[in-house]
């Protein structure tokens, strides 16, 4: 038995309040919330250098049922420490943003929201001119790969996670239910049905990391909603349409074990994309949780490869 009283932050169980957490990563962090141009308020954070001014920036999108304020927070600011500015916002229906919980409407309104929050932060004066990255994480590499198809020519690269560029075999419900869900879908999208087996389970490997991961007081624990997972669907497959259409440099990390997104379909990216600058990592054996469900020792080698791709670019 994992005693849950060391976990009561997602830092642990240090008496320290966030603030100080940060100071002593030598970071500067900060929260605010943000209204897209469609009215929705949208929480969101920032994790920031302070040794020395930011390389470059990393623009962040999380996964379906996450947020930017728990386990994210290890990717962020360890890549803020390496010298990068990192921003990011939980999307409609996570986190603290607006929405109900977990229900996903429309993701070209998701895109648009993103893509308005990015660009004020590429225009800010002490950031104007610096080369900026997409990061996405599953549901949130789809979400980048759907911005970059909205502007082309407006990020300097990509970092995709595990992207959920189409949903797993293994986590779609079988037939016949697709077919009456979606009939369902029409009369009542909010409703949460869809059997699917816990994704926090089927994405982390170590289990002291599932505790802590099902302690986010944030996160979503419901059965996903009609209308959210058919458009998810309806956006993997358009996007696994379009992967020749991607332009961009970027770099695809997935584990070979992932059973939530499927790493043939990154190959497909990888393989199909005319971008002249791409690079694609399968780690033997890893699942889906790269960036936190694994070991340290797995972690720490796939933040290496992030980071020592980001420097060939940032030089």
């Amino acid at each position: 038995m994992v005693d849950t009283s060391k976990y009561l932050h997602f830092w642990g169980n240090s008496p320290e309040s966030e603030e100080e957490y940060y100071k002593y990563q030598n970071i500067k962090a900060s929260k605010s919330f943000y209204v897209s141009p469609r009215g929705i308020s949208l929480f969101t954070r920032s994790w920031l250098p302070i040794s020395s001014p930011p390389r470059g920036l990393i623009c962040i999108v999380h996964g379906y049922g996450n947020d930017i304020s728990w386990t994210l927070q290890y990717t962020t600011i360890f890549l803020a420490q390496m010298g990068f500015a990192c921003f990011a916002l939980d999307i409609e229906g996570h986190g603290q943003s607006q929405g109900l919980k977990a229900f996903v409407p429309n993701v070209d309104l998701v895109v648009d929201d993103c893509f308005s929050f990015f660009n004020s932060i590429k225009q800010k004066s002490e950031f104007y001119g610096l080369p900026s990255f997409l990061y996405g994480e599953s549901m949130g590499g789809a979400i980048c790969l759907l911005i970059h198809f909205k502007d082309p020519k407006g990020f300097n690269g990509a970092i995709l996670v595990a992207p959920m560029c189409k949903i797993s075999d293994n986590v779609k419900p079988k037939w016949p239910v697709p077919e009456i869900l979606t009939f369902v879908a029409k009369f009542m999208p909010t409703l949460a049905i869809v059997p699917t087996a816990d994704l926090l389970d089927k994405s982390i490997k170590i289990e002291k990391k599932k505790i802590i991961g099902g302690m986010n007081p944030m996160r979503y624990r419901g059965k996903p909603r009609l209308g959210t997972v058919l458009e998810l669907l309806r956006v993997t497959d358009y996007l696994s349409t379009k992967l020749s259409e991607v332009s961009l440099p970027f770099i695809i990390l997935h584990g070979s074990a992932d059973v939530v997104t499927d790493p043939e379909v990154s190959r497909a990216l990888y393989e199909e994309a005319k971008s002249e600058d791409k690079s694609l990592k399968i780690y033997d054996g890893m699942m889906h949780s790269l960036m936190y469900g694994e070991t340290d020792e797995n972690i720490e080698i796939i933040r290496q490869d992030i980071v020592s791709w980001l420097n060939e670019r940032c030089s």
